[in-house]
């Protein structure tokens, strides 16, 4: 790895340990530094402030960290499978499917059983999460069975899209069969947050996140061929079929698992791989994969410190501030590869 890489590397590190400590430090209750580093290593008899942070401002920021670096790296290979610069981790329609599993769970159970799930606390939380996971991995075990018959990418890519307009489509009609107040429940699900994750969830979340997130450095190599199309990389030895369903699986279970715990999260997939393009230069996977994973870190816990701005009563939507942040990232980069291109 280049020196200028490693330093980048090194700077993208400091600053989630930055983002990290502040997400900790600030917040509509204001507590010394001092005191935060207390009550992490258990010095600090507060009990108002340990909850706040250890039961609130730490599970938060710990769902951030490992939430956007799974994104971004779904994002990224999404971007090379496809090699489409606006691809991202929602156009293969498993986002929407988890959308259509808590769909059924808010609007839908309060017809059947007479109350909604969402209804009843800590259970209808945990019957939200399940049935997100179960709607996305529907959806990918059908896109994985069309992967495996469907040769072009794009003609994959516009199935994935349909198979996502097809769950909006039954979640509009279960909205407007529902109640008020169970869509409002589903709307707020929507908006994304990682507050959401709380209690014994977040140990169960970070674990699988600590797993699935070093298992897709194992396709390096695999995106690397992809990027020298079709052709050079099947007769460097790459099975292209089975190489494209190994990197759809690993984005699609990734988007899958962060979707369910934290609601659909937007942008950061999209931006953030443009982003390392950018800083670092370079489209070898060997440096945009722990980039992208360092970078998604960092830009989620930021977004979330600003969700949670300092003197602000409650949060605002996350997804709301992925969208001011990286919507203009993803212009940015955008014209500055156009105006590289045309000086050329």
């Amino acid at each position: 790895m280049k020196r200028s890489a490693t330093l980048g590397m090194v700077l993208l590190a400091v600053s989630i340990l930055v983002f990290f400590f502040l997400n900790l430090l600030l917040g509509s209750v204001s507590i010394p530094a001092g005191k935060v580093w207390s009550i992490l290593w258990g010095g600090e008899d507060n009990a108002i402030w340990q909850n706040i942070v250890l039961k609130s401002r730490l599970p938060q920021a710990l769902t951030a960290l490992v939430a956007g670096a799974g994104l971004s790296i779904a994002g990224l290979q999404m971007q090379t499978v496809f090699r489409n610069p606006l691809a991202g981790p929602t156009e293969l329609g498993v986002r929407s499917g988890a959308r259509l599993g808590v769909a059924f769970v808010v609007l839908l159970s309060g017809r059947i059983g007479g109350i909604a799930l969402s209804r009843i606390g800590a259970m209808g939380e945990v019957a939200m999460t399940l049935a997100a996971i179960l709607g996305a991995l529907a959806i990918m075990a059908l896109i994985v069975y069309v992967a495996q018959r469907v040769r072009g990418n794009v003609t994959l890519l516009i199935i994935g899209v349909m198979i996502g307009y097809v769950a909006n489509a039954i979640i509009g009609v279960l909205k407007f069969f529902s109640p008020e107040e169970d869509v409002r429940a589903y709307v707020v699900w929507g908006l994304g947050s990682f507050a959401r994750v709380s209690g014994g969830q977040v140990t169960t979340f970070v674990c699988i996140m600590a797993v699935l997130l070093p298992l897709s450095f194992l396709l390096v190599k695999t995106l690397n061929l992809l990027l020298l199309g079709d052709g050079y990389a099947r007769n460097l030895g790459l099975n292209i079929r089975r190489a494209r369903m190994q990197v759809i699986l690993c984005s699609g279970v990734l988007v899958a698992v962060v979707t369910a715990y934290c609601g659909p999260i937007s942008f950061l997939g999209l931006a953030v791989p443009h982003l390392c393009r950018a800083i670092f230069r370079t489209s070898d996977h060997r440096i945009l994969l722990p980039a992208s994973l360092l970078a998604g870190a960092s830009l989620a816990l930021l977004c979330n410190l600003i969700a949670r701005m300092p003197g602000f009563e409650g949060a605002l939507p996350v997804n709301s501030v992925t969208a001011l942040i990286g919507a203009p990232v993803v212009a940015w980069v955008l014209f500055k590869k156009r105006k590289e291109d045309t000086a050329e």
